[in-house]
């Protein structure tokens, strides 16, 4: 569609610091988004800024020491640690004569390789197609102008207007192709929520270990690294719960630092799965040095896609790599769990996982109304017996209807009980 110059292996990486603080995390976080991305570091350049420049981002300077630094090295392509505007990707690319992208592309770049299933390559595609929307000039300075005359009038669009309404029609077509997908996957949460199947969706900062935690509970074998955004396709599996019995748990994509819009906007159908989850394990790399902030990036996130008023239930993971850490249940005031401390990697502390979902999920009481048919007075006596009903009517067809309220875990052991019972909920 427009001409680009080729991407390659060899990078130099450029981080700016506009605090007085020159904390040096974020620069390494990259380097590992970088590596995993399959590119390979060459030289890093760094500098510091009281603010962005308007023409470089970086400084007339810094951006001719990143210019020289490219040549000195062979590189094939800068990347930029920070969100760069599409003028200031192009006057860089001029002054380096190779490609620029800035971290949001790093980022895209990587879900693009990791996404296996037809939903997740629709989703990458939209967030690269919105990226590229506003990107487009760069390839047609050649054509900004039309040209007149005879024979030479044409309909009225220059070929980067022309490229613009293919690209809208484009994010149209993908937009309306993934509502599909959320319907289908909205389908599947209404017959879990009408049979009260409670969900538990595996929140968390990237390579904080949600992966290898969802493998060790049920065996899925999903595709856990240590890498930067291993899993990017959800995969929903069913547990075994004590006193709750069923319960399905979603494993969701990693959270980072500045995640970019277009991306939350674009995997909105997947984020669903942990925004109208019962209950969210926020799982925590304990060993790292920045828990406290890993921890408020993936709460920005929770709040940006509506899903921070769901309960939480924090687990502490890779304790194995702390020095001389048992597995333990931290508490509230209300005797609640809150946070629970294991090692997925070596399973220590999983039982006390289980123990924590039993009481956080077994508290809850489920009010239904149901419509039995006159052969079932049976399950009408059990609901007696447990001193569920609380008002009792007939209906046109002679049916028996029940408003009931009992807890969750009886509805459940019941739904267990008798298969068709979910059949009869109104």
């Amino acid at each position: 569609m427009f001409d680009r110059y080729e991407g390659g292996e060899r990078a130099v990486l450029v981080h700016i610091f506009f605090s007085q603080d020159k904390n040096t995390d974020d620069l390494s976080e990259f380097e590992s988004l970088v590596t995993s991305a399959g590119v390979t570091p060459v030289q890093i350049v760094t500098g510091s800024r009281s603010a962005p420049h308007p023409k470089y981002f970086a400084g007339e300077g810094k951006a001719e020491e990143i210019a020289d630094a490219v040549t000195e090295s062979e590189a094939d392509v800068v990347l930029f640690n920070h969100a760069l505007s599409p003028a200031q990707e192009r006057n860089l690319e001029r002054l380096c004569q190779c490609r620029v992208v800035d971290r949001t592309g790093v980022i895209l770049d990587i879900f693009a390789q990791r996404a296996r299933t037809h939903e997740g390559k629709l989703q990458v595609e939209l967030a690269q197609l919105r990226h590229l929307s506003t990107r487009l000039v760069r390839g047609w300075t050649h054509l900004e102008r039309q040209k007149g005359g005879i024979g030479l009038r044409g309909p009225g669009e220059t070929q980067l207007e022309s490229d613009r309404r293919m690209l809208r029609d484009k994010i149209k077509q993908i937009s309306g192709r993934l509502e599909k997908v959320e319907r289908q996957r909205g389908q599947g949460r209404q017959a879990r929520s009408k049979a009260d199947i409670p969900t538990v969706s595996l929140v968390g900062y990237t390579n904080a270990g949600k992966s290898s935690l969802f493998n060790h509970i049920t065996d899925a074998k999903v595709y856990a690294a240590d890498q930067l955004f291993a899993t990017l396709d959800p995969t929903l599996r069913r547990i075994d719960v004590d006193d709750v019995g069923t319960v399905v748990l979603a494993d969701t994509v990693g959270f980072i630092r500045h995640l970019p819009h277009d991306l939350v906007a674009a995997f909105k159908a997947t984020l669903q799965e942990t925004r109208e989850a019962t209950l969210l394990l926020h799982v925590v790399d304990a060993a790292d040095n920045r828990v406290d902030e890993n921890i408020h990036a993936v709460n920005a996130v929770l709040e940006e896609i509506d899903a921070h008023e769901i309960p939480v239930l924090i687990v502490m993971n890779k304790i194995d790599m702390l020095d001389d850490f048992e597995p333990r249940i931290d508490r509230n005031e209300d005797n609640l769990p809150v946070r629970v401390w294991l090692s997925a990697q070596t399973g220590a502390g999983i039982p006390l996982l289980f123990r924590a979902l039993t009481e956080r999920l077994s508290g809850e009481i489920a009010h239904l109304e149901l419509c039995l048919p006159p052969s079932e007075g049976r399950l009408r006596s059990r609901f007696y017996q447990l001193q569920a009903i609380e008002r009792e009517w007939l209906d046109d067809d002679g049916r028996i209807c029940l408003e009931i309220r009992l807890p969750i875990v009886d509805w459940r052991r019941l739904c267990k009980q008798e298969q068709q019972l979910a059949d009869y909920v109104i």
